[in-house]
């Protein structure tokens, strides 16, 4: 049984490659019992899916968030969601 520190650590990669099938399922077994793994599961996808957002609009011509961004720091950005 995979103890709520690994399965946080595996949400973590998930997200940025596809885990074994065995872990995948001790991951998707984990999620059932353990609420707050549940809950860091869907915390996790929604900053990754706003920072997309926000990155998206910033890209857009006037973006919402005023000044633009650098391109040093959009790649920093990246980087970082890559990479966590």
């Amino acid at each position: 049984m995979l103890s709520c520190k690994d399965v946080t650590r595996l949400i973590s990669e998930s997200m940025d490659r596809s885990l074994p099938l065995r872990k995948r399922i001790g991951v998707r077994f984990h999620l059932l019992i353990c609420q707050f793994c549940a809950r860091y599961e869907r915390q996790l996808a929604l900053i990754r899916e706003t920072v997309r957002h926000l990155l998206a609009a910033e890209d857009a011509p006037g973006g919402p968030l005023g000044e633009p961004l650098s391109e040093a720091a959009k790649e920093q950005i990246r980087r970082s969601l890559r990479n966590p």
